[in-house]
């Protein structure tokens, strides 16, 4: 039996498997191998090729009509291992109020809280060759801990050191189970319902030369990412007229990025010591960062949201990047990511990250006293459910026949709000210590505010490429389109996975999030089936 067809080369008029996967990235791979360590047969279909290709990477374009993005061909991948193939690795779980209802912050709350997540994240973590518990923050916790004193807490990322992990070199194991059948270069057209509407039917899958084939399964997982997954159900419009799970138009509803931005900068502080403080280090070889968020008492008392903000030497307004970091950036970005070029940001990705385990904040130390950088205050914020902020199906098709999709991106006045909430709180802790004066930013005093991203503060500039929301999950069918097992609401067998789930963002990269929810979405479908029969 063949288990990795390629679609280019033909393939047979129709294929039948318990469960159909659509898209093998983190979430899609993740769920696949729970159903198969339960039994399952599974069809995992992935619209890109093993490698990346530049006309596969086109069916992403789209149009951008809100707050300035990254251009949607480029903003995630296409193939298999999917956007994890340029994946910085950092990890961390959302915290406990990210789960709850804040009264400060509209369409939030989760179906469940975070004690629910927590086996399915000590699994996640276990997949990512992570520790059970964060590491300690050893020499440097002095420092943390006077800046945190009740205003702030202190959070720990760590940083997955295994490059590509879910590309298909990583999982020839996987991809050779016998009750798994990948197809790459199948791009699913449309989710197709039954005269009911209840349960899906059919896969429409086209491919190459304008190929096409069926997929049949008793479930579906709609896995291929936050822009796609809600594109995909828009799109499936032949019988529910509004696209599949859209009858309260929420689908593409409340897109969520975490936008970056310079929050200030550190005046007559003790340069060493706080770049010390804030590095990325090493302890029993796991890698991890530190950061600050507002504690959850300055969350409620002043109705902010639970963004993250850290202490790093950046080019100062209107300067330059050191040598090395345009290197590195042009490796990522101007190359095309294929095994070649995402070889060439491996290599100078693992450069840097040596150079900076042996030397310390020397460099960044130096650039500050020399003057062509400061310590600059990097915001990573949570950005308040917008449901205005949205995906569409836009004008136009793609080679697929697909409707392009068209990304709506808006902020709210509470995202600065929160934002200079944290600086200011930064700034007090700061100056009750004797660690220096911080200098807010110039854009958190205008008025009227308005986000304003800085190419000089992160090698995201704009965001972390982080596609939240558009499918976010709520026991109400009027206040979201999945369950919160991730089941698609009035529809018996189709599931979502990934981000698009979020109902809030939290101030943490959703990558661990994802696996987690993508196993707990999987024992579920494996207990519905067990009741089945």
């Amino acid at each position: 039996m063949r288990v990795l067809i390629d679609f280019v080369a033909g393939t047979p008029e129709r294929f039948e498997a318990d469960v159909a996967v659509i898209g093998a990235g983190a979430a899609g791979i993740t769920l696949a191998r729970r159903l198969l360590a339960g039994g399952k047969t599974i069809i995992l279909l992935e619209s890109g090729g093993i490698d990346y290709e530049s006309g596969t990477s086109h069916l992403n374009a789209g149009e951008n009509v809100g707050e300035t993005y990254y251009d949607l061909d480029k903003a995630r991948l296409r193939f298999f291992g999917g956007t994890t193939a340029i994946w910085g690795g950092r990890c961390a779980e959302l915290d406990p109020i990210d789960f709850e209802y804040r009264h400060w912050v509209e369409h939030s709350g989760w179906p469940f809280g975070i004690d629910d997540l927590r086996p399915y994240y000590d699994a996640a973590r276990q997949a990512l060759d992570l520790p059970s518990s964060n590491p300690g923050l050893s020499d440097r916790t002095d420092l943390l801990d006077v800046l945190s004193r009740d205003e702030l807490a202190v959070r720990i990322c760590m940083f997955d050191r295994e490059f590509d992990r879910f590309g298909l070199a990583a999982n020839r194991a996987l991809v050779a189970d016998p009750r798994l059948t990948v197809i790459t270069h199948a791009t699913v057209r449309e989710i197709i319902p039954g005269e009911s509407g209840r349960s899906i039917e059919r896969l429409e899958v086209r491919g190459p030369g304008h190929r096409t084939t069926i997929v049949r399964a008793r479930t579906y997982v709609l896995a291929a990412g936050g822009i796609e997954n809600a594109r995909l159900l828009l799109a499936s419009n032949s019988i529910a007229k509004p696209g599949l799970g859209n009858d309260h138009d929420l689908v593409g509803r409340f897109f969520m990025e975490h936008p970056h931005a310079r929050g200030g900068r550190l005046l007559g502080a003790n340069v060493w010591g706080v770049l010390k403080a804030f590095a990325q280090h090493r302890n029993d070889g796991v890698d991890f960062a530190p950061l600050l968020t507002p504690s959850i008492q300055l969350q409620e008392k002043l109705g902010i949201l639970n963004s993250a903000l850290t202490i790093a030497a950046r080019p100062q307004v209107g300067g330059k990047r050191p040598l090395m970091n345009q290197a590195y950036l042009y490796a990522k970005h101007c190359v095309a990511p294929t095994k070649a070029g995402r070889a060439l940001w491996k290599a100078s990705r693992r450069t840097a990250r040596e150079y900076k385990r042996r030397a310390g904040p020397i460099k960044p130390w130096w650039s500050c006293v020399m003057g062509s950088s400061e310590l600059t205050l990097v915001l990573r914020a949570e950005q308040a459910p917008n449901p205005d902020s949205r995906v569409v199906l836009g004008r136009g098709v793609d080679a697929t026949g697909m409707p392009r999709v068209q990304l709506n991106w808006r902020m709210k006045n509470q995202d600065v709000k929160s934002a200079t909430a944290l600086v200011e709180a930064v700034a007090r802790q700061a100056a009750s210590c004797g660690l220096g004066e911080v200098e807010p930013a110039l854009w958190l005093r205008d008025s009227p505010q308005k986000w304003v991203f800085d190419k000089l503060v992160s090698n995201h500039p704009i965001g972390g490429y982080h596609h939240m929301g558009t499918t976010r999950m709520a026991e109400d069918p009027r206040k979201g389109v999945t369950d919160g097992n991730g089941r698609v609401h009035g529809i018996d067998n189709l599931y979502v996975a990934g981000s698009s789930l979020f109902p809030t963002a939290g101030w943490a990269n959703p990558t661990l999030t994802i696996l987690a929810l993508s196993l707990r979405t999987a024992d579920h479908i494996l207990m519905q089936a067990e009741r089945n029969g």
